[in-house]
């Protein structure tokens, strides 16, 4: 039965936080944690529920993994790499491209950058992505659509 659950939602919980926190947080170490507390849980949390558990509890877990981050930061210096094998000119355009698309992410609405990550990186289908967030089809529709377009406008030539 465990292990059923933890075939069916393992990935998309996994994507889901990827998406809404990024990779810095650790997503894949909490959807693990998440699913040890559920198995801990198991006499409390019925099947039914257990999607709505493991999504709570990633999240939770997530959301105290950035304060700690936070505290972690104000104590240490980031020292980046001072060597490449890239040329200047090539550097500058990925790094000037990828703020470009972050800083347009980071406009876009949570729901629409989630919905938008998960489709277009993920290549989640619309209903999977609906039934993971609990909304309508076509609200995910629009979300995406609308995310389309808002990057669009702000970067030239994004496909």
């Amino acid at each position: 039965m465990f292990s059923n659950i933890y075939n069916k939602y393992s990935k998309d919980l996994y994507n889901y936080l990827y998406y809404k926190y990024g990779e810095s947080y650790g997503p894949n170490d909490k959807m693990q944690e998440a699913f040890i507390k559920l198995l801990d849980n198991c006499k409390k949390v019925t099947p039914s529920k257990a999607k709505g558990f493991l999504f709570s509890v990633a999240k939770n877990m997530m959301l105290n993994e950035i304060k700690h981050q936070k505290v972690v930061l104000r104590y240490k210096e980031i020292k980046p790499k001072d060597y490449t094998n890239e040329s200047p000119e090539f550097i500058l355009e990925e790094k000037q491209f990828f703020q470009k698309y972050q800083e347009a992410l980071s406009r876009l609405t949570e729901d629409q950058r989630v919905a938008f990550l998960l489709n277009k990186a993920e290549g989640k289908k619309h209903t999977e992505i609906a039934d993971m967030l609990g909304v309508t089809r076509k609200a995910v529709e629009n979300r995406i659509y609308t995310a389309y377009k808002k990057l669009k406008e702000e970067i030239e030539d994004f496909k």
